[in-house]
């Protein structure tokens, strides 16, 4: 899991010539921008690493784990993201 505090100390560490408080607007920015691309429903791509997009999940009904009740579970938008090509092959090792 990558957590935004991680994320700003690597790269802090890869760019030591930027200050702190810069890459921490800049990533602001980034995440800020991404959000509001989804809240208008585009979809939003990084290459190499994969995209998101927003979809809509129909309402359904399901059942709670812990005591076999079932529950109504209204109609949502949820984060779908897929993975490039280019990652699937270096998690997976392919030559290709």
């Amino acid at each position: 899991m990558v957590v935004k505090s991680k994320l700003l100390k690597q790269i802090s560490t890869s760019f030591p010539n930027f200050q702190k408080k810069d890459i921490e607007k800049v990533t602001n920015i980034i995440l800020e921008e991404m959000k509001k691309s989804l809240k208008r429903g585009e979809r939003v791509e990084i290459r190499g690493w994969g995209s998101l997009s927003v979809r809509n999940q129909k309402s359904s009904i399901r059942r709670n784990p812990r005591t076999g009740d079932k529950v109504a579970v209204p109609a949502k938008k949820v984060i779908y993201w897929k993975m490039s090509k280019e990652m699937f092959k270096k998690i997976n090792n392919d030559k290709k």
